[in-house]
């Protein structure tokens, strides 16, 4: 160990280890995409200089506040809550502050916590924009890191999120297995990334296995559920579908309940296919099968992408985090219950 290793910084180790200070920082945030080599040095020169992880923060909060904003658009709904929490976690590990906002899906609402972040003097921000512009926070030069999909208006900044196409096969996937062919779908605002990512996601897979995409059943609503109960009660007034795949857990129990009130039975009379893996899929009755969504883990993923950005680390990359298909008992039963997992990916 150094005698001076209180003062290390990110620099120090990457001229240690003769590798750039972008790939100290991908090393130390636990990244994937990193050379077995250049890990091995990175990791030889932290141990031989006494350089701690939480050094790292030190020395990212060092003439800062210490704090950075979390902007997420329904603290009320489950997922949203977890993807809060894998942030505080990760924040709390480095010493850092979590101030959380809730947009409410209202881009006037947004604008004001945008602005409140820049008066806040937050070393950078975490956020799930709602609307088209972010210019309080690009002014002001605030680091920033998005998260969901609707990063993908904004390819110049950093972002975490699920990969919900990959997602969206992997459920129809299972539809497909057992035997249950093109689902109905219930939808959110025709207007959110997510919306038109899901339903093109659908119908790319449906053409793939000659479905007949331009007969596709949906029905929009709020991402409640409420809001998928009244979707699935109109739904259900054209006539029962045999199954329902619901673009967030919220709209999937709704419409469970929608189909309890017409008398009939889930899954023998109509099947459903929830998508985020919220913990209230585990209690309903019966229990949601689900596309679960990374939640925690784009949380924290998504701080470390900031803590390397407000670092000075210019080559933070896109990450697409892999769906997990988790196994209930809304969809007929095949094996048993399990787990199906896809792979990670990243794209600078």
């Amino acid at each position: 160990m150094t005698d001076n290793a209180a003062s290390l910084t990110i620099i120090d180790i990457a001229r240690l280890s003769g590798v750039s200070k972008s790939t100290v920082s991908r090393v130390l945030s636990g990244a994937e995409n990193v050379s077995e080599e250049a890990r091995r040095k990175v990791t030889e020169a932290v141990e031989a200089s006494g350089f701690r992880r939480n050094e790292l923060a030190r020395s990212l909060r060092s003439g800062r506040t210490g704090m950075v904003g979390l902007l997420i658009p329904d603290i009320a709904n489950p997922f949203w809550a977890e993807v809060a929490r894998g942030a505080q976690d990760a924040a709390t590990e480095e010493m850092a502050s979590v101030l959380i906002f809730n947009s409410d899906w209202d881009p006037e609402r947004e604008r004001r916590h945008l602005m409140a972040l820049t008066q806040s003097r937050v070393d950078g921000a975490i956020v799930n924009p709602v609307q088209n512009g972010l210019d309080e926070l690009s002014r002001s030069q605030v680091p920033l890191v998005l998260i969901g999909s609707s990063a993908e208006r904004f390819p110049e900044l950093p972002s975490v999120g699920s990969d919900i196409t990959q997602g969206v096969q992997l459920g129809l996937e299972r539809l497909v297995q057992a035997g249950l062919g093109m689902p109905a779908l219930l939808v959110g605002d025709p207007h959110r990334t997510a919306r038109e990512r899901f339903v093109g996601a659908v119908r790319e897979f449906g053409a793939a296995h000659g479905w007949p995409v331009e007969a596709l059943r949906l029905q929009d609503g709020h991402y409640t559920i409420e809001g998928g109960r009244e979707a699935m009660k109109r739904l259900l007034q054209g006539g029962v579908p045999r199954v329902v795949f619901a673009a967030n857990d919220m709209m999937a129990l709704g419409a469970l309940h929608a189909v309890r009130e017409a008398g009939l039975n889930c899954p023998e009379d109509v099947a459903i296919l929830g998508f985020d893996g919220t913990p209230a899929a585990e209690v309903s009755m019966p229990g949601l099968t689900t596309i679960m969504k990374p939640s925690r883990d784009i949380g924290r993923r998504a701080f470390e992408l900031l803590s390397r950005k407000i670092a000075g680390d210019e080559d933070v990359p896109h990450m697409s985090l892999p769906c997990s298909l988790v196994e209930r008992g809304t969809l007929p039963t095949r094996e048993g219950p399990r787990v199906v997992r896809g792979e990670e990916r990243t794209a600078t």
